[in-house]
């Protein structure tokens, strides 16, 4: 008479499962299997030595992590999905506007430029440094004291030279001190947003002057 080799646990129940060549299931299909497996393993085990209680209990609460696990996971797909969705959606509605982002770039033009500084506190000092194509110091913009968050600054293409830049791309440093000692301070470069598109888990803004950038990183609109 032929034998039944036991299964003695959840893993191996679908070890078996996959290695008899049958696909994935979701997790009602998986159960189902399970306890066809199951039953079946019972009907042929050794009546000398039954499976006693406590494994079977061990085996249904395996399968049933496993299906919790799945089910999980396809609930935080599907929220990953509805916010992708959402902040697309809301990403579209930046075409057109300028936008303060995380980047260290400063567009000159007509004579003009805006940038931006974040603080995570006050500086009684705050200090912005225009820099050119080969690095040197162009403008020292001396913004005072500043309380903590967004704070943005205008340079008008004046050097401290005396002379005037030309319109173009420059890039910018920034330096906050509070008594004495120097603050965490993060540049913020402007961008003016022409499209958008989906990149990755969020949604990415393609701008003039900050290139492309996720929306997590605009810290604020113009």
């Amino acid at each position: 008479m032929a034998t039944t080799t036991p299964v003695t646990s959840a893993e191996q129940l679908i070890k078996s499962i996959n290695q008899a060549g049958k696909q994935t299931t979701p997790s009602e299909g998986l159960q189902d299997r399970f306890l066809k497996l199951l039953t079946t393993q019972m009907k042929n085990q050794d009546p000398l030595n039954p499976m006693d209680n406590a494994q079977v209990t061990s085996q249904l609460a395996q399968i049933s992590t496993v299906s919790g696990v799945e089910k999980l996971n396809q609930t935080l797909a599907s929220m990953s999905s509805s916010f992708l969705a959402t902040q697309s959606l809301q990403a579209s509605g930046l075409i057109g506007h300028t936008v303060l982002g995380l980047g260290n770039d400063v567009l000159l033009q007509k004579g003009a430029a805006v940038g931006g500084v974040q603080l995570t506190q006050p500086a009684d000092q705050v200090t912005v440094t225009i820099r050119g194509s080969s690095g040197e110091a162009l403008k020292t913009i001396v913004m005072g004291a500043q309380d903590a968050g967004v704070r943005t600054f205008r340079w008008d293409g004046s050097t401290d030279a005396g002379g005037r830049a030309t319109d173009g791309a420059y890039t910018f440093e920034v330096a906050a001190m509070q008594a004495g000692k120097k603050l965490d301070a993060q540049a913020l470069g402007m961008g003016l947003v022409q499209s958008m598109s989906l990149g990755g888990t969020e949604a990415q803004l393609n701008t003039i002057g900050l290139g492309t950038v996720a929306v997590s990183q605009v810290k604020q609109i113009l």
